[in-house]
C-alpha cells in the first residue's frame, strides 16, 4: 500500500495519483506537481489515501508544492493568452486553407509549450502552420489531432437526459460502446436517439450493459435472473455520479 493524493487537470476528468511527500492535502486544494509534460497546476479531488501498489504506475511522482496565489494568477493569465492564441491559429488555418477544425488551445503551466487540439477527417500536413505559430509565439508548438468524443469532452454540453455530459462531469476514460448494447436494452436503433452530441453512441449505454448481459445469459440458460439487476446497476452508477 502507498499513500497518494488524486489530482485532476484542465480538460480531463481522469484522476492521476501523486506522492504527497509527507504532507496532508485536503480535497479541492490547488497543487503544483511534476508530470511527463513538465510542471503542472492541478486540483486535488482525493485527499491522502492508501492505494494498493498494483493500482499505481511506478515510479510515483511527488508533490512539488502547494499552489500560491501567484500560481493561480498565472493560470488566469494563461487562460487569457489561450483565447488570443486560438484566434491567431484559426486565422492561420484559414490562410493555409487546411481541412482542420481547431477545438482548444492549452498553455503549459510554465508557458514553455502551447498545445493546439484539432479535429480533421484525415491526415493534415500542418508543417507550415507550425512554423508560422512558432514564429509568432516563440515557444514550442504542438498540434494534436483528437477524435469527436474528445472534442465533446473539451467543449462540454448538455445530454438528452438534461444532465451535463458524462465525459465532462466524471468519466475518466472512454469505454467501447456497441450497437449490441442498445439492442439488449430494447432501445430504438434510431441513430438520433442513441447517439450523443459527438455523433457516437452514448456512453451511458454501457452503464446498464452488464445487467442486461446477465439477464440475457440467464434467459438463454433457462434460469431466473436476479430481480432488478439492471435497475440496481443503473442506480449504483448514478449514485456514484452524485458523489462527484
Amino acid at each position: 500500500m502507498s499513500e497518494v493524493i488524486g489530482v485532476r487537470f484542465k480538460s480531463s476528468c481522469k484522476t492521476y495519483y501523486f506522492d504527497p511527500d509527507g504532507q496532508k492535502i485536503a480535497p479541492h486544494t490547488h497543487v503544483i506537481v511534476e508530470t511527463v509534460r513538465g510542471v503542472e497546476f492541478g486540483k486535488t479531488v482525493i485527499g491522502n489515501r492508501q492505494i494498493p501498489d498494483e493500482q499505481l504506475v511506478s515510479p510515483l511522482k511527488k508533490l512539488v508544492r502547494l499552489a500560491t496565489q501567484e500560481d493561480v494568477d498565472k493560470i488566469e493569465q494563461n487562460r487569457v493568452k489561450e483565447e488570443e492564441a486560438k484566434k491567431i491559429c484559426i486565422q492561420k488555418i484559414a490562410e493555409h486553407e487546411l481541412p482542420m477544425k481547431l477545438v482548444d488551445v492549452e498553455y503549459t503551466f510554465d508557458s514553455s509549450k502551447i498545445v493546439f487540439y484539432f479535429t480533421a477527417d484525415g491526415r493534415v500536413d500542418f508543417r507550415e502552420l507550425v512554423k508560422d505559430l512558432a514564429a509568432i509565439f516563440r515557444t514550442r508548438i504542438e498540434l494534436r489531432q483528437i477524435g469527436v468524443r474528445d472534442e465533446a469532452k473539451m467543449l462540454g454540453g448538455i445530454g438528452s437526459c438534461g444532465r451535463e455530459l458524462c465525459c465532462v462531469s466524471f468519466l475518466g476514460d472512454f469505454e467501447p460502446v456497441s450497437i449490441r448494447m442498445a439492442k439488449d436494452q430494447n432501445l430504438s436503433l434510431n441513430p438520433t436517439k442513441i447517439s450523443g452530441i459527438c455523433g457516437r453512441l452514448m456512453c451511458c449505454l454501457k452503464y446498464e450493459s452488464d445487467g442486461y448481459e446477465t439477464k440475457r445469459k440467464a434467459d438463454k440458460a433457462g434460469k431466473k435472473p436476479s430481480p432488478n439487476r439492471a435497475e440496481q446497476t443503473f442506480s449504483a452508477t448514478f449514485q456514484e455520479i452524485e458523489k462527484e
